[in-house]
């Protein structure tokens, strides 16, 4: 299973320049399986594109399906945000940590343009970049 991050999806549904390397990254990925995102990621879908019903017709017709975030994930994402805060990074909110855990603990890998980040924090996490 594997998760995909909020920017990499409103990058496909909002047709930006790299949505062709999304779509061709998501069909790769759902070749080998099953596609999810958490509770966190259709919250910023939703708030950054459109209503809730569309966002989720719009998954629906991708194939994405829904994963809810279980609290061993919940709680390792607050560890890593509280560890965040500690090294005087305070400019990024939990969400990020959220998908971050959740692709960890709950899924094989996650989708996302911003690995560097997801590698500082989520070591053993398999990262896959969208390629143009």
């Amino acid at each position: 299973m594997i998760a995909v991050d909020s920017p990499v999806l409103i990058e496909l549904l909002s047709d930006g320049p790299r949505a062709d390397a999304v779509e061709a990254c998501l069909r790769q990925a759902l070749v080998g399986g099953r596609v999810v995102v958490c509770g966190t990621t259709l919250a910023e879908l939703c708030a950054a594109l459109r209503g809730g019903a569309e966002v989720q017709e719009a998954l629906e017709e991708m194939g994405i399906h829904f994963s809810p975030l279980e609290a061993k994930s919940a709680l390792r994402a607050g560890e890593m945000h509280r560890r965040h805060r500690q090294r005087g990074d305070a400019h990024r909110g939990i969400g990020a940590f959220l998908v971050g855990a959740h692709a960890l603990l709950q899924c094989d890998g996650l989708v996302t343009w911003n690995d560097a980040f997801y590698r500082d924090y989520f070591k053993g996490l398999r990262l896959i970049v969208p390629q143009a």
